[in-house]
C-alpha cells in the first residue's frame, strides 16, 4: 500500500473550491424564487388584481390586457383595469408578492388560488386555499404583522 502526502494547502484549496461552488449553487436556487407568485411569468394565476377592488370579486384576466411589473406579466379583464394598475401598481398588487399571506406569516411561501382573497386596510392578500383563508382571517392582524417581519426573507 502506498501513501501519498498531500500538502495541507492543496486540501484547503480543494475544500474552499467545493464550498464556494455549493454556496453559489444554493444562492442560485434561492434566486429562482420570484418576488411575485407566477406561473410561466403570469402573476397570481392570471387574476385581474384591480377587479378585487373595483368588482369586489375574483375576475380572470386575459392575454389581451397585460402589463409588466416586478418581473411578472399581469393580466386584466379590461383596458381600464390595466391602466389603473399601471398608474398605481403598489396599490393593486397583492401583499407578499401574491404568495399565501398565512404561509409568509409562518416563515414560508406557498402558492395561492385567486378565490381565496381579502382586502384589509386597502391592501390585497391572497391565500393558499379557502380553508387557509379561514384560518388566516381568524387572527389576520397578527398574521399580517408576522408576515411583514418575514417578508422578503422567506424568498431565500
Amino acid at each position: 500500500m502506498t501513501f501519498y502526502r498531500v500538502p495541507f494547502s492543496a486540501i484547503f484549496s480543494a475544500a474552499l473550491i467545493i464550498f464556494t461552488a455549493l454556496s453559489l449553487s444554493s444562492q442560485d436556487a434561492r434566486a429562482e424564487i420570484p418576488t411575485v407568485f407566477q406561473d410561466n411569468k403570469i402573476a397570481v394565476s392570471g387574476a385581474d388584481v384591480v377587479a378585487y377592488f373595483t368588482n369586489g370579486r375574483h375576475v380572470k384576466g386575459t392575454n389581451t390586457f397585460t402589463a409588466k411589473h416586478d418581473g411578472a406579466i399581469w393580466q386584466f379583464s379590461s383596458a381600464a383595469n390595466r391602466e389603473l394598475f399601471k398608474a398605481e401598481p403598489v396599490k393593486y398588487a397583492p401583499q407578499f408578492g401574491g404568495y399565501c399571506a398565512y404561509a409568509v406569516s409562518q416563515g414560508a411561501t406557498a402558492t395561492t388560488i385567486p378565490e381565496a382573497w381579502s382586502i384589509v386596510d386597502g391592501k390585497l392578500y391572497l391565500n393558499y386555499s379557502l380553508g387557509v383563508k379561514t384560518r388566516w382571517e381568524a387572527d389576520k392582524a397578527r398574521y399580517i404583522s408576522q408576515a411583514k417581519k418575514n417578508w422578503p426573507g422567506v424568498l431565500k
